[in-house]
């Protein structure tokens, strides 16, 4: 049992903060690996909670791995997103306020291959190219916009 369920089985689903990552996993077209995701069937990115006693690499390197099957070789953040804008409510009634970094992953291994539980399939999409707005997670559509952003300015997003 992960730090988050602990927790959860204390305080029930009231809104907490969560700190975690989210990961933009482009190929060599440019285009984004999204999952369809387990919990709201929507499309996002790889991304999840930190644990107890990791850093932040290691909560990119494991949630990447856990649900794409891809091993992070190298990556950078472009965006910190802590705005309470972002509060999820997910579908067993937990409520997460993210403290989330957003890391491009720039070098990986692997072939992408879904976990089945967390990612049900994985697909790569040119960044124009998205699925509708109504079924992706809406935290990651922002996150894939405010990427161009980021190579535009050279500046970390904050949100």
């Amino acid at each position: 049992m992960g730090y988050v369920e602990e927790l959860r089985q204390v305080i029930g689903t009231r809104k907490i903060i969560m700190a975690g990552i989210r990961a933009i996993i482009r190929d060599p077209k440019g285009r984004v690996l999204l999952q369809q995701r387990g919990d709201f069937k929507t499309w996002g990115l790889p991304a999840g909670a930190m644990e107890l006693d990791e850093t932040v690499w290691d909560t990119l390197c494991r949630e990447v791995r856990e649900e794409t099957g891809l091993t992070v070789l190298k990556a950078r953040p472009f965006g910190i997103y802590s705005n309470p804008k972002y509060t999820t409510t997910y579908p067993n009634g937990d409520q997460a306020q993210p403290f989330t970094i957003a890391w491009l992953v720039e070098e990986w291994s692997g072939t992408p291959t879904p976990d089945g539980d967390e990612s049900l399939q994985l697909r790569f999409f040119a960044p124009d190219a998205l699925p509708p707005a109504e079924q992706m997670h809406p935290p990651h559509r922002t996150a894939i916009r405010d990427l161009a952003t980021f190579f535009e300015t050279g500046q970390l997003v904050i949100d």
